[in-house]
């Protein structure tokens, strides 16, 4: 509201006045009553972008009472779950040991070679609520928990090695952004809407992140196959105090692997807990998944000769550059024996560490380390008890902090972050900071001034926003690149304000101009110049060691791996058997799959059960298929849709289709054209090891 406007009247006007003896007027103001940003005390704030910080790579200050209370009342706004990663999945199991790191950490668990110590961990998804499925479009958390002999460590990371921010003052906003839209509550675990895309584009440091987010890593084939990273800088430190800089990698024994988004799409129909059931059923059958625990090991010399800041959680530091060391391995071998008592209630902290592990100035970090504690506390809780009228400040407030219980402002719009350019849409933008009028903190005494004081700032070195994004996108093979591009298009077709989407590819310029006519290309929009940068973007060396196409993680294999194979009545008794015997002699599961769940009469008169039917085992269940029909099987099932499109996905799905002679009418109904992957029944073993990417531009238009 301008100073001098009149105030709106009715339930919102925000005024109530006490009656009776002329006692002093109570006001209760409402978020948009105010141009200037406040706390929900009625402080103007100067700056909502960065950290009160010792310096401007210093550590951050507990003095920094706005990010104190933005986080806080965050860390409320669900009831009762968790807001972030509420849907998860975990398991028991233990970390061993692979040397003895006593030159590197004083830390217990890594004292000696072989030495176990029990893990509870859990995978989840960010966006969705505990109620959405298993394979939206997504980041991964990876969060274990170790139960040392000096203390429990929690190392709380995500299936991605960076961030979408680097300050976590920010966070708030970015969650805000991907969450269903404030106004319409969707959509639902999904990033492919307005408010998501637009904070993407006025945030340039979330490029590097996107192209992650959008790649293949964020739809992979089950919680077995993906990668866990620490994300921060973190520090070893050692019995005599010397430190040494890591980042910590796990790398998944069973091969990196991902689905095709059609395929994604289609397992939520099929089976909406897909990766939590897998994950169960293979710690259950004793196929216990492994990971290695690595890290990349480095000096303050190595971190001075980087072009990056070793503190920015947007940046990598490739392994071609520094080779990751294994230190461990995980296994999980046990599921939880209460799904609540053990994978609902779990709390991890970053702050929770022991000695010979600690941590860096990064101020994502920092900002994590007050924000896991408070997360934990007692749910049912209100964080707006600056609403209660003894409470409330007697002047205007506004920000972009809502809901939560006891919640007694009703606020209107879509926006609650920032920056957002809604306005541009001529709708309400909301309040912003002001340099001039809001607080501003002391700098400090003199002999802090080396450090640069306490300052709200980002050091230059954090600038470059594009390189590595750059550096990630042409390191994925071209079928990922294709998926990343297609992905990019399918989301932003999604966002209904061009502004947003032009703002988007002329940041995407930056990162590959390619890329960027590509995804032009798919919205049939003019591809704008590149945005500004803050900082020169500079071409780093690929490095194969992102990708999950044809890169150095993708096992082809049949171990870990299912398998379904279609019988019908009269199939060759022999034949399936021997297909069988194959895929089993091998380390994969074979999945035989009738039209009735009984089971189909073989040719040599004897019933097989069936695993699964038809109807309810569709191929995208399965790394690769077999199909081993009768000729009077195959006519039969040329009437069944469910039969012709178990054929068709699979080969959409870009999988190995084994197939006996007599199918052959089935595969040609389905659409399929010969390849190095359609093979006879005798060779599917040998061609189900592996997708055959070669395929895709014949069965899709990718961008």
């Amino acid at each position: 509201m301008a100073k001098n406007s009149t105030p709106k009247s009715g339930a919102n006007s925000g005024i109530a006045t006490q009656a009776g003896n002329g006692g002093e007027t109570h006001q209760q103001a409402g978020a948009g009553d105010t141009a200037v940003l406040t706390t929900n005390q009625g402080m103007p704030i100067s700056d909502n972008q960065n950290q009160l910080k010792s310096g401007a790579r210093g550590p951050v200050l507990l003095e920094d009472f706005v990010l104190r209370e933005k986080i806080f009342h965050f860390d409320h706004e669900r009831i009762p779950e968790r807001i972030v990663h509420a849907r998860g999945s975990a398991a028991h199991g233990y970390f061993e040991a692979y040397e003895d790191l006593s030159e590197i950490t004083r830390a217990d668990l890594f004292s000696e070679k072989g030495k176990r110590t029990p893990v509870f961990t859990r995978f989840s998804t960010v966006a969705g609520g505990a109620g959405s499925v298993d394979t939206p479009r997504d980041v991964r958390g990876f969060a274990v928990k170790f139960y040392t002999q000096e203390g429990n460590w929690d190392l709380v990371g995500n299936n991605i090695p960076v961030f979408f921010i680097q300050d976590a003052i920010k966070f708030p906003d970015l969650i805000h952004a991907v969450k269903m839209e404030a106004d319409r509550g969707y959509p639902q675990a999904a990033s492919a809407h307005d408010t998501f895309w637009d904070f993407v584009g006025l945030m340039p440091e979330t490029t590097h992140m996107i192209m992650w987010a959008m790649s293949d890593r964020t739809i992979p084939r089950t919680l077995r196959h993906i990668q866990g990273f620490g994300i921060h800088t973190f520090r070893l430190v050692n019995a005599e105090g010397k430190s040494t800089f890591v980042k910590f990698h796990w790398k998944p024994k069973q091969g990196l692997g991902s689905t095709l988004w059609d395929e994604a799409v289609k397992i939520a129909g099929a089976d909406p807990d897909f990766q939590r059931r897998d994950l169960f059923e293979a710690i259950a059958s004793g196929d216990f998944p492994e990971w290695e625990l690595g890290i990349q090991a480095f000096d303050e010399e190595f971190a001075d000769s980087l072009p990056y800041d070793v503190l920015d959680s947007t940046k990598i530091i490739p392994e071609e550059l520094l080779p990751v060391r294994p230190i461990g391995r995980m296994v999980l071998d046990r599921n939880p024996d209460n799904f609540f008592a053990e994978t609902e209630q779990v709390a991890y902290c970053p702050s929770n560490i022991v000695p010979g592990v600690d941590f860096s100035n990064d101020p994502l970090l920092q900002g994590r380390l007050f924000s896991y504690l408070d997360t934990q506390l007692k749910r049912l809780g209100s964080t707006n008890f600056h609403q209660i009228p003894v409470n409330a400040p007697k002047c205007p407030f506004g920000n972009f902090q809502r809901d939560g219980h006891m919640q007694m402002q009703v606020p209107q719009g879509r926006a609650n972050y920032e920056p957002n350019s809604l306005a541009q849409a001529g709708e309400e933008g909301g309040p912003r900071e002001s340099p001039s009028a809001g607080f501003t903190s002391f700098a400090g005494r003199a002999e802090q001034e080396e450090q640069g004081g306490k300052l709200r700032i980002r050091p230059e070195s954090f600038a470059d926003h594009y390189s590595q994004a750059r550096m990630f996108f042409r390191s994925l093979d071209p079928a990922e690149q294709s998926h990343l591009a297609s992905a990019v298009v399918f989301e932003l077709s999604k966002v209904s304000l061009e502004h947003v989407r032009t703002r988007v590819l002329a940041n995407l310029v930056n990162v590959d101009p390619e890329l960027a006519a590509r995804v032009a290309d798919g919205l049939a929009m003019p591809l704008p110049k590149a945005s500004a940068t803050a900082a020169p973007v500079q071409d780093f060396d690929v490095s194969p060691a992102l990708r999950i196409v044809r890169g150095p993680l993708e096992l082809d294999t049949l171990e870990g791996k299912k398998f379904g194979i279609l019988i019908a009545d009269g199939s060759d008794a022999a034949e399936v058997k021997a297909v069988v015997a194959a895929v089993s002699k091998g380390g994969g599961t074979p999945f035989i799959v009738a039209p009735k769940v009984g089971g189909a009469k073989l040719s040599d008169g004897k019933v097989m059960a069936a695993d699964g039917q038809l109807a309810g085992s569709p191929s995208v269940l399965f790394d690769a298929v077999a199909v081993l029909l009768s000729e009077d099987g195959c006519n039969t099932l040329l009437k069944e849709g469910a039969a012709v499109q178990f054929v068709m996905d699979a080969f959409g799905h870009l999988k190995a289709i084994g197939h006996s002679e007599a199918a052959q009418p089935l595969l040609d109904k389905a659409g399929v054209e010969a390849d190095e992957g359609v093979v006879d029944a005798a060779k599917f073993a040998d061609a189900a090891v592996k997708r055959y990417w070669d395929r895709e531009p014949k069965v899709r238009i990718l961008a």
